[in-house]
């Protein structure tokens, strides 16, 4: 951010240069040589308040709101002050595109809304130059064309800083999540991937190995992104069968319609994660001899999706007057609801447990 202001501080004092050079130029069509010179010491001063930055930061605070309406406001009133100091006639107003600077602070603080809202306001002081005070509405029209053009430069420059600004800052998230996950991969590699590795080798139980295994393929592939694939649900799903089987006993029963809607890698994983937590819970907790996963489409306002219900056949209890733990309200609550999906727990002690996820 600090370069983008470094940079409008170039454009500020170039600009400045030109409408000094503009003014020396065009010295004969002045009608108040004082009070243009007058305007532009005005220009100066501020550009000077602006731009000078001291070891402890500048004058004007360059990411304060009052610094961009002081600057918005001394815009406008050299644009107004052109319609004072000038003849009908001259080759380019007085403060020329000085003022822009103002707009595209506007958008880079506070985004294109903002940069639109200072070039309108910018825009009229134009115009009340132009048609109000030089009254050059009454030449072919040229004064309303000159505003409306400088209206124009001044709405590109806000809307272009503003989106500019936005894509910058959301580079820069995405930045800081790929360093984030980077580190994150650095510790689970140095810490849990080891230990895992460790169990396998030296454990004695086939199915902790074997949970030690699928553990470390899961971590592994989220760390290189691979979560992010597009897979195909059934398989999946009958992974997790196959593996509850195997850990825990019983039977995992699974019946998939045919035609469910593709699913991006993201919400895939979240279903395929909540499901697997389900499987774990009515194990661990429900001590559930047999489960049945059922998915089929629907059709919803935003478009289709997909019903999945893991039903067992375990202890059950009351979701009234049991707290959530961690697994159920971040491994399966979390998971469905981050992408916009719903999740419904229906139980009773003595009759099992469902639960029921649409995303």
């Amino acid at each position: 951010m600090i370069g983008l202001f470094r940079a409008l501080s170039v454009f500020r004092a170039a600009t400045l240069l030109w409408a000094m050079g503009g003014v020396a130029l065009s010295i004969d069509e002045l009608r108040e040589p004082v009070a243009a010179i007058v305007l532009i010491g005005l220009m100066i001063v501020a550009t000077l308040l602006l731009t000078l930055w001291p070891r402890r930061g500048s004058v004007l605070p360059p990411m304060s709101l009052s610094t961009v309406v002081f600057e918005l406001s001394i815009g406008m009133i050299v644009l107004i002050g052109d319609g004072l100091v000038f003849e009908m006639a001259r080759p380019q107003s007085l403060p020329w595109a000085w003022p822009a600077a103002g707009v595209m602070a506007a958008g880079i603080l506070y985004g294109t809304r903002a940069g639109l809202i200072a070039a309108a306001f910018t825009g009229a002081a134009s115009l009340i130059a132009e048609v109000v005070l030089l009254e050059r509405f009454e030449t072919n029209g040229t004064g309303i064309v000159g505003a409306v053009s400088k209206l124009g430069l001044w709405v590109l420059a806000g809307a272009l800083a503003g989106y500019v600004v936005n894509r910058l800052r959301r580079a820069e998230a995405q930045i800081s999540v790929v360093r984030a996950r980077e580190e994150f991969a650095r510790q689970l590699h140095d810490g849990v991937l080891q230990t895992l590795a460790v169990i396998q080798r030296r454990s004695g139980d086939a199915e902790l190995a074997a949970l030690a295994r699928d553990q470390e393929h899961e971590l592994r592939g989220y760390l290189s992104g691979s979560v992010d694939e597009p897979t195909a649900f059934e398989p999946e799903v009958r992974r997790l069968a196959s593996r509850h089987e195997s850990l825990h006993g019983g039977r995992v029963n699974v019946v998939i319609a045919p035609d469910l809607p593709v699913l991006d890698g993201q919400r895939l994983a979240a279903l395929t994660g909540a499901i697997g937590e389900a499987l774990t819970n009515s194990a661990k907790h429900g001590k559930a001899e047999q489960v049945t996963i059922y998915a089929e489409p629907t059709d919803e306002e935003a478009g289709p999706t997909v019903f999945v219900s893991v039903k067992d056949n375990g202890e059950g209890f009351d979701p009234s007057a049991t707290e959530e733990r961690i697994g159920m309200s971040r491994s399966i609550r979390g998971r469905i609801t981050e992408h916009g999906g719903t999740v419904d727990v229906r139980s009773r002690p003595g009759r099992g447990t469902e639960l029921q996820f649409t995303i």
